[in-house]
């Protein structure tokens, strides 16, 4: 396993599928919303898969309803109003990032979270979880003009942070976040357990290094 030669300049986490858990609560969220419509709940599983792939994905895996049809956006907003009343009941820091944060603060490394989550859910979200206070930037979509995979984003969390992005790693579980990381001229690191439909394909990103876990991220990021 590579790892990383010099001391980052800043490390910037995808929120979904890196940093946090929030699987559960999107879970919960969409078999409530079926059980409103009369239907039965989906396997836990066939939802995580697609979390990253937002609200829209979890509309069209719960009732195979795209932006064109007609009861799309009721179920859309419907489902986006459950979430945010209860954006944090279950969501929890994937285990071994706690102390990969602590390290990070330790070492004196800046650490930012740039997510394609609207600040509607992010903000109370990371409020909950205590980690508000700690990062050194929080980029969303409303902060920006151009979503991930542009790197307008994680250029915008650098700028904040006073990091030089060539030095600098971002982690994601999305195809998109390493394209954005590759746009910044960032280095990368993709997350084989985050959401993630088929991880094969992970292989195919062209990330710098690959983690397996969170304890192969944590010896990723520790640099020699």
């Amino acid at each position: 396993m590579s790892t990383l030669q010099q001391k980052p300049s800043t490390v910037l986490f995808d929120l979904d599928g890196t940093l946090i858990d929030t699987a559960p609560d999107f879970i919960r969220c969409l078999n409530a919303l079926r059980q409103q419509c009369g239907l039965a709940a989906l396997p836990a599983e066939q939802i995580r898969r697609s979390v990253s792939n937002g609200a829209r994905a979890m509309i069209e895996i719960g009732f195979g309803l795209t932006p064109d049809d007609r009861d799309y956006l009721e179920r859309h907003s419907t489902f986006l109003d459950l979430y945010e009343a209860g954006v944090a009941e279950e969501t929890v820091l994937f285990p071994g990032i706690a102390e990969l944060l602590d390290w990070l603060e330790q070492q004196e490394i800046p650490w930012g979270i740039v997510t394609n989550k609207p600040e509607r859910f992010t903000a109370p979200l990371l409020a909950a979880l205590a980690l508000d206070s700690r990062c050194a930037a929080i980029i969303c979509p409303d902060h920006v003009s151009q979503r991930k995979p542009h790197p307008e984003s994680l250029l915008l969390a650098c700028k904040q942070i006073g990091a030089d992005p060539a030095s600098g790693i971002y982690v994601g579980d999305h195809r998109r976040d390493i394209e954005a990381g590759h746009n910044a001229g960032m280095k990368t690191i993709a997350v084989r357990y985050g959401y993630i439909e088929h991880p094969e394909e992970v292989d195919q990103w062209q990330a710098d290094l690959i983690a397996e876990t969170v304890r192969d991220l944590t010896n990723l990021i520790q640099y020699r």
